[in-house]
């Protein structure tokens, strides 16, 4: 892990009309780290991924990547810096292929033709530097895909593109034991191969398992942001319910520990 982290946020408010969503948020994200990203229900979890990815800009606060303050005005910023977001919904098109769905909207060509060649060849090396195994060709299609399968091909379509910042939303929901263990598996490699991960998840098995740090949210303030190996499930599900826990001398504040 490097002493900058590559994504941070400071003070970032964001309202809807007169609804306060985020209030003086603080967060960060290193290379080579899991940081898991959790809070219950409206905590304001989604609003801060969508302010990182573009979707939203925030009303006040600074947006720095690589230690540098940047502008945030779309989600093509977000890509260009090398932000990438797997939604839970994952996007992709099950009439289509694995090649298809990875290179959609950012086809290669050749001319005017498209470049099938160099796209499959790039799919197949983006898969397997990610050992992936469980996909037996990249033709085909991912209507014909498990759960697991296609929560990989998903991932791999996002660091496809020199990507810095991998952001999961629920990358584990609604897959059995095993596709969950294997997706678990591809977040902990992104991670040591140098990438910068964001997981939110509700489940904190899942997070205990990969993540290298925990940021905490609730009702829109960020309550801590600590290391894995220095909290408990029972703190972490305190921070998220309460916004503070005793045990950590934690209360509700942007005064994230290191």
């Amino acid at each position: 892990m490097t002493a900058t982290p590559i994504l941070e946020l400071r003070g970032i408010d964001k309202s809807f009309g007169p609804v306060q969503v985020l209030h003086d948020v603080n967060f960060t994200a290193h290379p080579g780290e899991v940081t898991a990203l959790v809070g219950d229900n409206g905590a304001g979890k989604s609003t801060l991924v969508k302010c990182i990815g573009g979707i939203h800009s925030f009303d006040s606060g600074e947006y720095l990547f690589e230690g540098r303050p940047v502008q945030m005005h779309s989600p093509r910023d977000a890509a260009a810096l090398g932000v990438e977001i797997v939604y839970q919904d994952l996007a992709l098109c099950d009439n289509l292929d694995i090649v298809q769905n990875m290179f959609l909207g950012r086809e290669k060509r050749s001319g005017l033709i498209l470049d099938e060649a160099t796209m499959e060849e790039m799919a197949a090396e983006t898969l397997a530097g990610l050992s992936v195994r469980t996909v037996k060709s990249v033709r085909q299609r991912v209507a014909s895909l498990s759960g697991g399968q296609r929560q990989t091909v998903a991932i791999a379509k996002a660091v496809l593109w020199n990507s810095k910042v991998v952001i999961l939303d629920e990358p584990t929901a609604a897959l059995g034991v095993a596709q969950t263990a294997q997706v678990l598996e591809l977040v902990r490699r992104l991670a040591d191969n140098g990438l910068t991960v964001v997981l939110i998840s509700h489940n904190l098995n899942d997070v205990f398992a990969v993540s290298d740090r925990i940021a905490a949210l609730y009702l829109g303030r960020m309550a801590a942001q600590v290391r894995t190996t220095d909290v408990t499930h029972a703190q972490v599900v305190e921070l998220i319910t309460a916004g503070r826990s005793g045990d950590l001398g934690l209360a509700t504040t942007n005064g994230a520990t290191a």
